[in-house]
C-alpha cells in the first residue's frame, strides 16, 4: 500500500483529542477498508478493524493500538476586534507565534498566532518566554463575523502541510501517531503474507494525548490476550543526550521496561531478526506515556509490548520521522503476529 499518501493525507486532517471524528476518523476507516474482515467505532470513537484468524474458534486476541488523536488548540475566548484567546492541549507554546493554524467553526478559518511585537515589550517581557495568555488568533474577519462563525469550544490545529525531506524523510503535524496507525495499516497488509491463527484488532484510538482514554476502553471491551501499543519516540536531535534518543531512519524501537512484558520483547526481536529488519531499543522503567500504560493494566492484566518509531520535533508542526521506519515496523509486527499461537499465550502466564 502507498504508505506515504495515507501519512500525507493523515497529517494534515483535523482530530485534535476527543474531536477525532472531524476528519481522521474516516480517513482511517477508509484507509483500512479491505484490509480487514470488519470496522467498528465504539462510544469514545476508537476505530477499530477486525482481521479473523484461521481455524477454529476461540482464537487468541491480538490487539494493535496506534492513537489517531493529535495535540491542539482550544478556543476559550471571543475579544473585542474578533481576535481569539486559546488554551493549549499538548501544544509547546514558545513555537506557537507566528504559526498559520486552522480554526475549526461553523466552516474552517485561517489564521495566525500573534503576540504583541517585540518591539513594544518591556526588557522584562522580552527576556522571558511567551506565555498562553500572550498569545492570540488573529483570523482577518470582523469581529460580528468571527462570533458567527467561532464558538468558546471549537478547536484549532496547525495549518501544515507535508514536506519531503531528503534520505526517506517525512515532516509534517500529528505524525505522533498517525504514524503508528500507517504501522498497523502495513501490518494488515503484510499479514495477507501468513497464515495467522489469531484474531487481530487493529484500534485506531481516541485520546492518547489526554491519558490514553480510547486505549482503555476499547482493551477493555476487546479483552485480549496480547496488546501492542504503537507509537513515537524521541529520535536523534543536535543537543540531546543519545541515552535519550534513538536514531531516525535506523528502524523501528522496542521499549524495555515494567509495562512491557519481556517475552514480547523476545519475540519481537526475533521477529524482526526473520524478517530482516534492525531494532533499536530505549528503556522506561516506569510508565511509557503511550496506550501501553492503559492496555497493560486492563481488566485482569494484559501481556503488552510496545514498537515505536524515532521522531524528531515532538507535538510541533514539523514532526519529522523516516518512512522506511514506519513499513520496517509493520514487517516486524506481521511476523510477530503470524507467530501467536494459545503456546504463546501460555508462555506469557509464566515468568522464568
Amino acid at each position: 500500500m502507498n504508505i506515504k499518501e495515507f501519512l500525507t493525507k493523515a497529517s494534515v486532517s483535523c482530530g485534535v483529542s476527543g474531536f477525532e471524528h472531524m476528519n481522521v476518523s474516516e480517513i482511517v476507516k477508509d484507509s483500512m477498508s479491505g484490509l480487514v474482515d470488519q470496522i467498528q467505532t465504539d462510544a469514545l470513537g476508537n476505530v477499530i478493524g477486525i482481521k479473523k484468524g484461521e481455524g477454529s474458534e476461540p482464537r487468541p486476541k491480538i490487539m494493535l493500538a496506534g492513537h489517531m488523536d493529535e495535540v491542539g488548540l482550544m478556543i476559550t475566548k471571543i475579544e473585542n476586534g474578533g481576535f481569539l484567546r486559546f488554551t493549549t492541549s499538548g501544544v509547546d507554546q514558545r513555537v506557537l507565534p507566528g504559526h498559520e493554524v486552522v480554526v475549526y467553526g461553523k466552516r474552517p478559518l485561517t489564521g495566525i498566532v500573534g503576540t504583541k511585537p517585540p518591539h513594544l515589550l518591556s526588557r522584562e517581557e522580552f527576556e522571558k518566554p511567551h506565555k498562553v495568555e500572550d498569545l492570540f488568533i488573529d483570523t482577518g474577519l470582523p469581529e460580528d463575523e468571527v462570533r458567527e462563525l467561532v464558538r468558546v469550544g471549537d478547536v484549532a490545529t496547525y495549518k501544515r502541510e507535508v514536506t519531503e525531506l531528503m534520505g526517506g524523510l517525512m515532516a509534517g503535524k500529528s505524525l505522533d501517531d498517525r504514524a503508528g496507525v500507517a504501522v498497523m495499516l502495513v501490518c494488515l497488509d503484510e499479514l495477507k503474507k501468513y497464515k495467522v491463527c489469531a484474531d487481530v484488532y487493529a484500534v485506531a484510538t481516541t485520546q492518547e494525548e489526554v491519558g490514553s482514554r480510547g486505549a482503555a476502553a476499547s482493551v477493555y471491551a476487546i479483552g485480549p490476550d496480547i496488546g501492542i501499543a504503537i507509537d513515537v519516540c524521541q529520535g536523534d536531535t543536535p543537543g540531546v543526550s543519545e541515552h535519550r534518543t534513538t536514531f531516525v531512519g535506523k528502524g523501528p524501537t522496542i521499549t524495555i521496561g515494567s509495562t512491557i512484558h519481556p517475552k514480547i520483547a523476545d519475540a519481537l526481536r526475533k521477529a524482526a531478526g526473520e524478517v530482516g529488519v534492525s531494532l533499536q531499543q530505549k528503556v522506561a522503567p516506569a510508565g511509557t506515556g503511550t496506550d501501553a500504560g492503559a492496555l497493560h493494566i486492563s481488566r485482569e492484566g494484559v501481556a503488552t509490548g510496545l514498537i515505536s518509531i524515532p521522531q524528531r520535533y515532538m507535538h510541533t508542526s514539523v514532526e519529522t520521522l523516516s518512512v522506511k521506519d514506519v513499513q520496517d515496523a509493520g514487517k516486524v509486527l506481521a511476523r510477530f503476529i503470524a507467530s501467536c499461537d494459545w503456546g504463546f499465550v501460555e508462555e506469557l502466564k509464566t515468568w522464568n
